[in-house]
Order: C-alpha cells, then structure tokens, then sequence
C-alpha cells in the first residue's frame, strides 16, 4: 500500500518541526523590559510536559504530511492546541523562582509557530470537512470555551501576559467596553445611513457614481490623518454649539474616533446595498408589478429579502474592519485596546502591546466567524441545499 503525501500538509509539519526543534518555546526575563533568554520545550517545562507536548508534535507532524481523514486532522489539531495551551502555562510555573515577583515567562516564537501551524492543520480539515455554520459557530464557542475555563482556572496566572493583565484589570475592561463601543456603535450608525443611501443610488444612477466616489476618496485617506483632520472642525463644534461638548463632542477623544470609523463603514454598506439590489432578478420585479405591488413593497418584500445577504456581506466587512481601525483611536484619546498597545510600545514591554492586540484579534475572529455562518444560513442557494 501506497501513502499519499499532502503537500499542505508537508508545509505545517515544516513548521511545527521549526518550531518545536529549533526555535525557542518560551522566553524568561528577569524582569518585565529587560531582553528576554530563550527556552526550548525541554528546558522550559517538567519531564513529563516536555515528553508529552512532543508526542503530539510528533503525531501532529505525521498526521500533517500523509493524507489522513479530516475529522482526525481536526480532532489531534484541537488537542495539541490544548495541550500546548497548559503546557505554557506549566512553563512559567517552572521557569519563575519561587517567590520572584519581578521574573517575567512569556510563550516565544516557537509556541506561535506551533500555534499557528496547528491552526491552520485545524483549519484545512474544517475546509475538507465543510461542516454546518452551526458547527462552526459551535467549534468556535467551545474553543472560546476552553480559553475561558484555562483563564478562570489560574493555569496562565504566571504568564507575563497575565500579570499585565493583572495590575490592570479594572482598565481593561473599562477600554473593552469603549473598544467595542466604538466598532458597534459606528456599525450601527453606518448600516442607519449606509442602507437608505445604498437605496438610493440603486433608484437614482446619476447619484450614485458621485456618491460612491466620495466614499472612495475617504477610504483613501490613511486613518491617523483623518483622525487628525477630524480634530479641528469637531473642536470648533464643541466651542461654538451650545450642548455639543455636553455630549462628548470635542476635538480629541471618542467623538473623532466614533466620526472616522463611520466614514470608513459607509462605502462597505453603501456599495453592497446597491450590488445586493441590483442582483434582484429581473424576473422577481416583474412579477411583484404584476400583482400590483407598489414600489415600497416590492422593496420590503422582494429586493431588499433577496439583496440581505450581500448587504451582510459589507456590515461583515465593516465590523472586521472597525474592531482593529479602532485600536489607533487611542491615539487621539479614544480609548479601546490600542491604550494597552501604545503604553506597550513606549515602554518597550511587548507583553503590555498583546494585551491589547490579542483581544483584538479574538474579537475580530470571532465576528467574521459568526457573521459568516449567518450569512452562509441567510443565502437562498445555501437554504435550498439545505431543505434538499
């Protein structure tokens, strides 16, 4: 019999190999901004981690370049990345002297190449596999799960990332809260305009292309500088309209971060308003007109159910979008995770820069994760394939 190599599979096993033999798998510094000395799996964790989390990059490696079935690609990905997970956290426990407050354990490339290449073993078996969205969604919330269980359970109290985390707890959740304020808030304000505008420019063609090409322009502009364009006419505002400064609006802070990222949502939601209505067979209208529908209802009941998908589709994109547009407003005082990145990069302490970038990344995962499922669920084609 004979095996069949993957050649994906060659490429991950390359790199969890690198990473497991020849890079470094966490960092130990005495103290927290001092250059960090790295440690191999066997130097950073007891025995019987070390042998264990080398089994499964052994099984893990095998797996990867022969052509397995999908569910057990899937099934050893989701393990080691478990496995690996606990095992950085038995390495700070190992790592740390015994009552050293000031020592700092941090996971090193070799644990985000391991990282990295597990999730994409994970991720080409779900592409094999092709399961449900509700299975997605429900792989996604049960890892979700895990972190949480690991966070709760103190198992990563040793991490640097976590002691960070530690003396700055209430902050962070302050800056969460403004983090998330800021992508939903100028999401729901853009889909509130986008979707009437993207109506309009369907109805009235002339519009359209100036419309469109406005919110091109804008799109243009580098993010900072329409941060700092903003300052000067909402600092003007804030002085010279009565009430405006009582409602947050000013030169510096939330008001041009909430401003800017509305600007940059408008043209997803605009531009896939008019492709979604636009892609309405011809037919659908036709018929609407026959039974003598008036234009709003063939709007409410035909075009805009048939275009949703694709309107989905850009308010998808602008939340992707908007969670890591708004780390740079804490430039300008605007709050959210970009505070914790900027301090990070100003004290050259890189475990205070993944405080704010890792949450970022999960929360922008985790949307595009879940609105595609619900925009897989909500497409016609993918509703009759399913009912068949």
């Amino acid at each position: 019999m004979q095996l069949r190599v993957d050649k994906l599979g060659v490429i991950i096993a390359a790199l969890t190999a690198y990473g497991a033999f020849l890079a470094p798998f966490a960092t130990f510094r005495a103290n927290r901004i001092v250059a960090g000395e790295g440690r191999s799996i066997s130097e950073a964790l007891p025995p019987t981690w070390a042998a264990l989390v080398l089994l499964f990059i052994i099984v893990a490696i095998i797996l990867a370049i022969l052509k397995t079935p999908g569910v057990l690609r899937l099934t050893i990905a989701l393990c080691a990345l478990a496995v690996f997970a606990l095992a950085i956290g038995a390495a700070a426990g190992h790592l740390t002297p015994p009552e050293n407050t000031y020592a700092r354990v941090s996971p090193a490339s070799g644990f985000w190449l391991l990282l990295f290449a597990l999730a994409l073993l994970a991720a080409d078996a779900l592409t094999r596999l092709r399961p449900t969205p509700l299975v997605r969604v429900v792989i996604l919330f049960a890892v979700l799960g895990f972190i949480a269980v690991v966070l709760i359970s103190g198992a990563w109290d040793g991490l640097s990332l976590l002691k960070e985390y530690a003396s700055r707890a209430d902050t962070f959740w302050s800056e969460a809260g403004k983090h998330v304020m800021l992508a939903l808030g100028s999401l729901a304000a853009a889909t509130a305009v986008g979707i009437p505008l993207g109506v309009l420019c369907h109805r009235a063609p002339r519009l359209r292309d100036g419309l469109l090409g406005a919110l091109n322009a804008i799109q243009t502009i580098p993010s900072i500088a329409l941060f700092g364009i903003l300052i000067a006419p909402l600092g003007w505002i804030a002085l010279h309209v009565p009430g405006a400064a009582a409602i947050g609006i000013r030169g510096i802070g939330t008001a041009p971060a909430f401003v800017a990222l509305f600007l940059y949502s408008l043209l997803p939601v605009v531009a896939n308003t008019v492709v979604g209505l636009a892609g309405v067979p011809r037919e659908a209208n036709e018929a609407a007109r026959g039974i003598g529908m008036t234009d709003f209802q063939r709007l409410a009941g035909i075009e805009f159910p048939l275009a949703f998908p694709v309107i989905l589709t850009g308010i998808r994109i602008v939340l992707v979008q908007n969670i890591g547009l708004a780390t740079i407003a804490a430039l300008i005082g605007g709050g959210g995770f970009g505070v914790f990145v900027f301090q990070g990069v100003g004290q050259t302490a890189m475990d205070l820069v993944l405080l704010g970038a890792v949450p970022t990344v999960l929360l922008a995962f985790t949307a595009a994760i879940v609105l595609d499922a619900v925009i897989e669920t909500a497409t016609p084609n993918h509703n009759r394939m399913q009912s068949a």
